[in-house]
């Protein structure tokens, strides 16, 4: 593994940028998420690769040492926490790894894994992401004199949206399969709440009661099959 960091000796953190110099590697399945990791990344000096599985990860990190791994509780192929394990008892250790989720109740299982600090779901404050990687980072990454926190927030292309909704009527394909399903819900639950497409998190909700009530799941199926294709035709603005 080569675990040496080349930007390191060639950019400094500045109160503008203060995570330049710095490079993530963002595990996640969702575009739209990934997307606005982007752009905060991006207004933070940092560069950013992204893997979107357990599996692609773990190709990465075999090749590449990140200064920064954030991980998705919610991945296709596994739990974030086994990544964070993972990387936690590797040496040399990746100097912060955080755990990203929807799910607050994830925040005790991330640090149990491992993890340094937790980001909450949906994340575009820009303020917010710097802070949280700042608190987390060694001395000799911290910028010199004050901070300049922006108080801005990202918006990621709805391209990137649509790929989302793509992915999830491709899985919903399955019928009713039940680890097919956890993995839906979950999925839809931290992308739709990043949308502020409050329509969708509530067809997603009845769907997740649905299933813990032991309720027939047709209808609910069928009504969040119909506004998946009106966000893939661009029949709703998000």
């Amino acid at each position: 593994m080569d675990d040496r960091d080349p930007f390191s000796t060639l950019r400094f953190p500045s109160a503008a940028r203060p995570l330049l110099g710095l490079t993530v590697l963002l595990v996640e399945d969702s575009r739209f998420a990934s997307e606005a990791m982007r752009l905060l990344c991006m207004r933070s000096g940092a560069r950013i690769r992204r893997a979107d599985c357990l599996r692609s990860a773990r190709r990465h990190l075999q090749v590449y040492r990140p200064s920064v791994l954030i991980v998705d509780m919610g991945l296709p192929d596994g739990l974030g926490t086994e990544l964070i394990a993972e990387a936690h008892e590797t040496a040399p250790r990746i100097a912060v790894i955080m755990g990203i989720s929807a799910d607050d109740a994830a925040r005790g299982r991330c640090i149990a894994a491992g993890a340094d600090g937790f980001l909450a779901k949906p994340l575009q404050s820009l303020a917010y992401f710097q802070t949280e990687l700042l608190r987390h980072l060694p001395p000799d990454r911290q910028p010199t004199g004050p901070l300049l926190l922006h108080d801005e927030t990202v918006k990621p292309d709805t391209v990137a949206y649509r790929d989302d909704m793509a992915h999830v009527v491709e899985l919903l394909g399955n019928g009713e399969d039940q680890r097919v399903l956890d993995y839906v819900t979950q999925f839809l639950e931290g992308v739709a709440e990043l949308a502020g497409d409050h329509a969708l998190l509530d067809a997603n909700t009845a769907l997740r009661k649905a299933r813990q009530g032991g309720h027939p799941l047709r209808s609910a199926l069928a009504h969040l099959a119909g506004l998946l294709q009106e966000r893939l035709t661009n029949r709703v603005a998000i």
